[in-house]
């Protein structure tokens, strides 16, 4: 029986996707963010400053209209993740206990897939980066939007489920995640100043690190992913 491969430590991966890692943890925590559109603002930044990390790593210029492209800035968040982010206000008026538990599994939930969306995302980028798709040239033209279109249509045709569950598991086990839900839900001044919490970095680290745990565990996952993508662009270059 053929013993099964040791997953590599974090220095053994390539670092750019320590980095993906990173920002997809950063940006599944932006529903934490008490005050609706800003949560947004800062989601877009974490996918922006996602793309410039793996430009920047492949020696490519970041032209902001082509970072905005391959972000996914044009295209906003989902209905359901606007409709959070409109309910966040609801959760600081008094309402019955069982309400608030509700929000807080939809609020889990937000996180769960903004992290997936951003993981998947950056994963596939840096691919298709490592794959030349994308040339010095090619930036102020129309393909940054092929690329992001590409993606977009790989990511609808995997269950990505084994992702979000390990994703799940690794929120719901977050400190920081319970005392932000908590925050929002029971506190009277959750609106007001923020004070952050001793260890919040180095927890946002550990969640990192499980995630790059979890993106090994499923590495078949993300090879198929890669194939969709890879037959995406390449109908996308067919005249």
């Amino acid at each position: 029986m053929t013993e099964p491969k040791p997953r590599p430590s974090e220095n053994e991966l390539p670092p750019v996707l320590g980095r993906v890692a990173f920002l997809a943890v950063v940006s599944g925590l932006t529903p934490l963010i008490p005050v609706p559109f800003l949560d947004d603002y800062a989601l877009r930044q974490a996918r922006e400053s996602m793309v410039l990390t793996i430009l920047s790593e492949h020696g490519l210029p970041r032209p902001a209209q082509a970072v905005e492209v391959l972000a996914g800035s044009h295209v906003g968040r989902t209905a359901g993740g606007r409709l959070m982010s409109y309910m966040k206000g609801l959760v600081l008026f008094p309402v019955r206990k069982v309400f608030r538990k509700i929000f807080f599994v939809l609020w889990v939930k937000d996180c769960v897939d903004v992290a997936s969306s951003a993981l998947h995302h950056g994963y596939l980028l840096n691919h298709a980066m490592d794959r030349g798709d994308l040339r010095p040239e090619d930036m102020e033209g129309p393909l940054p939007g092929k690329i992001h279109d590409a993606i977009v249509a790989a990511c609808a045709e995997l269950d990505p489920r084994p992702v979000n569950q390990a994703l799940r598991r690794l929120f719901v086990g977050s400190r920081l995640l319970m005392a932000e839900a908590t925050r929002a839900f029971f506190s009277s001044d959750a609106l007001g100043p923020r004070t952050p919490e001793p260890g919040e970095s180095a927890e946002v680290k550990t969640l990192t690190e499980r995630l790059i745990a979890a993106l090994w565990e499923e590495r078949g996952y993300f090879a198929a992913l890669q194939q969709h993508y890879d037959t995406h662009l390449k109908a996308r270059h067919t005249p």
